[in-house]
């Protein structure tokens, strides 16, 4: 018997597509189940509930009308209750009927029926990182409440694997933690949900665009060698896996879903791999050789074929509206775009509501070339991006040779602390040699460090850039500690090095530098500090100063806060311990409570300045 199955992802933001909602998707297509995937208001996806049910219900009473053609009016009416628009729609028809209906959807709403009436068989909810926490926990007990069965209600992913306890107490579901790899975990079955390929379906249902959205994603090893002490990766995945094959499943991506671009692999350590060359060559074959180019395909197409095939028609449907609106777009010839206006109203096709397979099959033959045209796309090159880094420690001549044979960009090269400063160098000018020249990496920062030696870390990769003639882009991330019943809702956790102004320093100035650090070593300079004492005048400097930083800088406060800094810092080293610590609360709403030493007051009314302030002054 088909199911109704409902996919949520939280409504935050992220860069990357719910992998585990699209196998999620393909398990259940694959059972004959009817699969939504849905992420966003929790206000609108009430409204649709009720909709639903609303539209049908008013079909009931009068046929005569195409209610769907309304359907944003009707929305408002369930929203807002007006009088006026209840009016409206009852002249549509004058079936008394029909405005009990609508009034009576509209106390259903109102009233949040739609929770004592559930209409899902299945709930499944994804999870992210665990600063995410209360927007998760929140959407996992408010969509709870749409399945019939509080048994079927399903959550994984990141947070719910690694603190479980914590999130069975606040949403009362038992959590799966780690991986859907063996078989019968969601109904008895021996399906292996992880290893199935992915739906891209399910990202036409919705109106977030994800940031990467046009590649293959997948894994080719899982798991990881090391444990270090930072990372979850030995909870999610504890056990590595050498050699997971994708081959497969990017034919059968590039069969229904049509070519995508690029190449994102998730490993956690492919370099561990004894079958790494045999990794490396299954990549070729699927067709990312640095010969092989990408064409995007016609999505219209695309969608047509599946609409054809019966495969997620709503989802189809709603690319197909995309598409019309982007041949418009398109057209420059006014007779033309006039004639594809006429075509879409006279079939109904200029409002998603009330587009119809039949009728979109009916004027495939005018579309069709139309869009031929459109889509006949220039080649571009396509990159393999193994996501997640590559370990320094394992780079030596012959993988990192392997390596050079595929389109690689970037190359991740791990960099979490200056202790493999050699090891890390030495793997850059490996890839160099290779051919190699565009390079990324997370730098951990906030963790055992010193704030010094993320400086010196980015430093590193500046210069090398420099020496080397080649691109490193870098990225500080904070390290927090996700496992930690103390931090793991919020991002507070300071390290043993470091304060809150420190924390605060860097990410003002990676505000300016869109969270990297590229080539360029004058504007290095000037961001971080061209050596130790800048970087430090930079950590201390009042954020106003930071953002702003050429303003102040010119018209002379930057030079005198930190002349007046300097000064009290000379005093005795009393006093300097006292203002840095001070500083480093980071809290200068009032700061006569803080201190009633008048040298030290002159240094901090320099933090009082707000943004506020410099739009003033500007």
């Amino acid at each position: 018997m088909s199911r109704k199955v409902l996919l949520i992802e939280p409504n935050y933001k992220n860069k990357y597509p719910p992998m585990s909602l699209m196998k999620l998707a393909t398990y259940h297509r694959r059972l004959g189940d009817e699969v939504t995937f849905y992420k966003g208001n929790d206000v609108d996806f009430a409204v649709n509930e009720t909709m639903k049910l609303t539209i049908s219900t008013l079909y009931n009473n009068d046929r005569t009308v195409n209610w769907n053609a309304h359907w944003d009016d009707i929305a408002l009416y369930l929203r807002k209750g007006s009088r006026e628009l209840l009016e409206t729609l009852y002249d549509l028809s004058y079936t008394p009927l029909v405005k009990k209906t609508l009034e009576s959807y509209r106390r259903y709403y109102h009233n949040k029926m739609y929770l004592k009436n559930p209409q899902w068989d299945r709930v499944c909810v994804t999870t992210l990182f665990t600063f995410y926490w209360a927007k998760t926990v929140d959407a996992i007990n408010y969509y709870k409440q749409f399945c019939k069965d509080p048994d079927q209600v399903f959550v994984g992913g990141i947070s719910a694997s690694v603190m479980p306890h914590e999130m069975e107490q606040e949403t009362g579901i038992k959590p799966i933690v780690g991986l859907l790899d063996k078989g019968g975990e969601l109904d008895d079955n021996d399906i292996i949900i992880d290893k199935l390929p992915l739906d891209y379906s399910i990202l036409e249902e919705i109106d977030y665009k994800y940031p990467e959205h046009d590649g293959y994603y997948g894994y080719m090893t899982r798991g990881c060698v090391n444990k270090c002490a930072f990372c979850v990766v030995p909870k999610l995945e504890p056990t590595y896996q050498t050699h997971i094959s994708i081959k497969d499943k990017i034919e059968d991506t590039r069969e229904r879903f049509g070519e995508k671009r690029n190449l994102l692999l998730l490993d956690n350590n492919v370099l561990a791999s004894a079958d790494f060359d045999n990794i490396i060559e299954e990549i070729k074959e699927s067709g990312f050789t640095k010969e092989n180019n990408y064409i995007a395909p016609d999505y219209y197409a695309v969608a047509i074929k599946n609409i054809r095939d019966g495969y997620n028609i709503p989802a189809y449907i709603k690319s197909l509206r995309k598409q019309y609106d982007l041949l418009l777009k398109k057209t420059a010839d006014i007779d033309d775009k006039k004639e594809i206006i006429d075509v879409l109203s006279d079939n109904d096709l200029d409002d998603i509501h009330t587009m119809t397979v039949e009728n979109i099959l009916a004027v495939d033959d005018f579309f069709a070339p139309k869009f031929e045209k459109i889509y006949k796309n220039k080649p571009k090159a396509r990159y393999v991006d193994f996501n997640q880094g590559i370990d320094s420690r394992l780079i030596n001549e012959e993988n990192i040779k392997k390596l050079a044979e595929i389109p690689v960009r970037p190359l991740r090269i791990a960099f979490d602390h200056w202790k493999l400063r050699d090891v890390y160098e030495k793997s850059v000018r490996l890839a160099a040699e290779h051919g190699i020249t565009h390079l990324s990496n997370y730098l951990l920062y906030n963790f055992k460090d010193k704030p010094i030696e993320l400086y010196y870390r980015m430093k590193k990769n500046v210069d090398l850039c420099d020496e080397l003639g080649i691109s490193i882009y870098s990225f500080p991330m904070k390290y927090h500690p996700i496992q930690d019943p103390k931090y793991f809702r919020d991002r507070t956790y300071l390290g043993k090095h470091w304060n809150r102004k420190f924390i605060r320093s860097v990410q003002a100035i990676l505000n300016s530098t869109k969270g990297k650090i590229g080539r360029g070593k004058s504007f290095f300079d000037e961001a971080f500090g061209k050596d130790d004492e800048g970087f430090w005048e930079r950590m201390y400097m009042p954020e106003a100063m930071i953002i702003y930083r050429f303003y102040y800088k010119e018209n002379g406060l930057e030079p005198e806060w930190w002349e007046e800094f300097r000064r009290v810092s000379n005093i005795s080293s009393a006093k300097k311990q006292q203002l840095e610590e001070i500083i480093g609360a980071n809290d200068f709403s009032n700061i006569e409570s803080l201190t009633s030493d008048e040298d030290i007051l002159r240094v901090l009314r320099y933090y009082t300045i707000t943004r506020d302030d410099f739009e003033s002054n500007k």
